[in-house]
């Protein structure tokens, strides 16, 4: 449970939510959501006490499972598996089992014996936990996330960031955590891991939070919302489903709309009158009278919503290249003994547009990030055709340096860019007055995409590398990024599981990895988008 008593969070001088006030019990299904950079992400870094609150107090009981939106935590030389069991405090114990069984078998009788003890020691500990039934049922869930054994057997650090994502996931949904607080938990799951994410957190007994932007999933699981409104600074509590709130906060608005154009009209005629009175010294009172009505109608009145403004999206026009810009042959990638492509061949010709499809964990993101120069492949090479500018936009945003203010990460993008240029820019893209120097690094998941594609924008690329660039955006933001996909005269290589954004690029060409096979587009190949 959590009851947040009086709550205010600034980031900087900007006040982002004050006087609020709530309870999360068993079985509130609660939907967070406002626009992007409403400070969505900061409420549930607080609630899950990774930050504190500038007032108020937060009461916890019970474990908090959180899932951030860049899930960085865990030991990097720990077994993915491993990992996930640990929620319970099982995965030492199995790892111990596994090395006292090797153990036993040493030629030395004490290391045996030794061994042995230790072994039956750990099996007492395991069983008196319910090991077996919570193993199988760990299995199950990350059966169910699209994590096979090869995975759950393999280290963190030669993890995608999409697998370890997925791992996080399952690591909380095993946790039997008493609050659940869950960011943008549908990224990087494909199609079925969705479904069948919904249906668990129907059944979860205990509360959860989350912040998503697949509609259905709010759909179905919600029955409370959220509303974090950031032109007045508060948090509209909507005890009903989704579809009741739609319908709530149409109808609250109309009311507030209707409210305020009689009152103003009301007010008007009130210090209408008031001016003619006011010349009068006989009626002079009176018109003091009228117009403290007029300003007493207007001040009763609840603020209307102001239209969230949205990023308006460009990519750049891009700059002169040769009539294949990059072409790649031979490419592989391994981690360790785990092979994840080889003999990968790519030309991207001049405004050509080509989709990479795969199922997770196929290499999709390892591809572009060879091609983006932020891995090196183990053999093959990368050729730059004349003129070649990249602007690789990557899903956990590592082209950011997040120790850097949002202004700088601009201008490092265009070194001929002045402050003036790169702030008409980033104005277009929501990053208004002191916005500019906040580090990037306390940027939510939303705000990283818009700040990547602002300097994807300022960089005159020709060919862009877009790695499920509509992650983590609102249904508006998104269609701009939609909209400046099928505008772009340049060449696109896409990752994505947005069928959207796909639709949107309306590609040419697709690379199936891990074999590397290319062919030519086909409408058949949208439907696997989702399942890929």
């Amino acid at each position: 449970m959590l009851a947040v008593h009086d709550l205010e969070i600034r980031v900087g001088a900007r006040v982002l939510m004050e006087n609020v006030a709530f309870r999360v019990s068993d079985g509130d299904k609660i939907g967070l959501v406002g626009r992007n950079g409403a400070g969505k992400t900061t409420l549930t870094k607080t609630l899950a006490g990774e930050t504190l609150p500038s007032n108020g107090r937060i009461d916890r009981s019970g474990e908090i499972g959180y899932l951030p939106q860049d899930p960085r935590s865990g030991d990097p030389d720990e077994l993915a598996r491993t990992r996930i069991l640990n929620a319970r405090g099982l995965g030492e114990l199995v790892e111990g089992m596994r090395e006292a069984s090797v153990a036993m078998a040493s030629d030395d009788p004490k290391v045996a014996e030794k061994a042995m003890k230790r072994y039956g020691n750990l099996t007492d500990r395991f069983t008196a936990l319910g090991g077996y039934a919570a193993e199988a049922e760990a299995a199950s869930i990350a059966s169910n996330l699209n994590l096979p054994d090869r995975i759950l057997d393999q280290q963190l650090k030669t993890l995608s960031g999409g697998q370890r994502r997925r791992i996080e996931l399952a690591r909380i949904l095993f946790s039997d955590a008493s609050t659940m607080i869950l960011d943008e938990p549908t990224n990087h799951l494909d199609a079925d891991s969705v479904v069948w994410l919904r249906e668990f957190l129907k059944t979860y007994k205990g509360g959860v939070i989350v912040i998503s932007h697949d509609v259905e999933l709010v759909g179905e699981t919600v029955n409370r919302v959220f509303y974090l409104d950031a032109n007045r600074s508060v948090i509209d509590i909507y005890n009903m489903n989704w579809k009741n709130y739609q319908r709530q906060r149409a109808a609250d608005e109309d009311r507030r709309k209707k409210e305020r154009s009689n009152a103003e009209k009301k007010a008007g005629a009130l210090q209408m009158q008031a001016a003619r009175f006011g010349a009068k010294a006989s009626k002079a009172a009176a018109a003091h009278q009228m117009v403290a009505r007029a300003e007493k109608l207007l001040a009763g009145l609840d603020e209307v919503r102001a239209v969230d403004r949205v990023a308006k999206l460009r990519f750049p026009t891009p700059a002169a290249c040769g009539r294949t810009p990059l072409q790649a042959s031979d490419l592989s990638k391994s981690y360790g003994s785990l092979e994840i492509f080889t003999a990968v061949d790519l030309a991207i010709d001049r405004g050509s547009k080509v989709v990479i499809i795969g199922l997770n964990g196929a290499g999709k993101t390892t591809l572009l990030r060879i091609l983006g120069g932020a891995d090196k492949p183990d053999t093959g090479v990368i050729e730059p055709g004349h003129g070649l500018r990249i602007g690789y936009y990557a899903q956990e945003h590592e082209t950011i340096d997040v120790k850097r203010s949002v202004l700088e990460n601009m201008v490092s993008s265009s070194p001929s860019l002045t402050e003036t240029e790169a702030r008409k820019v980033l104005g277009s893209f929501l990053f208004t007055g002191d916005d500019a120097h906040k580090p990037a690094g306390v940027l939510s998941g939303g705000e990283k995409t818009r700040l990547a594609l602002a300097m994807i924008v300022v960089s005159g690329a020709n060919v862009l590398l877009l790695d499920e660039p509509t992650n983590n955006l609102d249904p508006a933001s998104r269609a701009e990024i939609l909209d400046a996909l099928a505008h772009y005269e340049g060449a696109v290589v896409l990752v994505s599981h947005d069928p959207g954004a796909v639709e949107a690029l309306n590609p040419e060409r697709v690379l199936i990895m891990p074999d590397g096979t290319e062919d030519h587009w086909s409408r058949e190949y949208q439907e696997l988008i989702e399942l890929a």
